[in-house]
């Protein structure tokens, strides 16, 4: 068996994919971005080294949530002062920053550690349909596909 270096892994090759998140489920949505970002459908892949593509999503205004989670799912963060407790229903981030709401969901999904954090850089997200990054060629990819 043939030993892998980290020095094999300095020519890794990324492919920027774009994402339609028209009238796509939230949570489906996001396990397979984090599938794309971790790089786990490439035959090489290797849990602590850093292998994944560049993923582009538009549309980001467009997502769905089941049920009534657009109404009762609440996010939640604290600011770290005694009383910083804020609280944000998913309808309302919809609403003001659309793309926080996916990105959100895909953080959750990446690993917690450095290596998940370096992940999440290559995630773009748009709420609309136009996006800065023609040059780069993204390939449209079906996400339903994608698993």
């Amino acid at each position: 068996m043939e030993r892998i270096t980290p020095m094999d892994f300095k020519n890794i090759e990324r492919k920027w994919h774009l994402v339609d998140a028209s009238d796509k489920v939230l949570g489906r949505l996001a396990s397979r971005i984090a599938l794309l970002l971790m790089g786990k459908r490439k035959p090489n892949y290797t849990p602590h080294i850093d292998q994944g593509d560049f993923v582009v999503v538009i549309n980001a205004e467009k997502v769905k949530l089941t049920g009534n989670k657009l109404e009762n799912k609440i996010y939640y963060h604290h600011s770290g002062y005694p009383g910083g407790l804020k609280a944000r229903k998913a309808k309302e981030i919809l609403e003001k920053h659309p793309e926080r709401l996916i990105k959100l969901a895909v953080k959750r999904m990446l690993p917690k550690n450095k290596l998940g954090r370096k992940m999440l850089k290559r995630l773009k997200v748009y709420a609309g349909d136009k996006h800065p990054h023609q040059a780069q060629k993204p390939q449209m990819i079906e996400i339903e596909k994608v698993l």
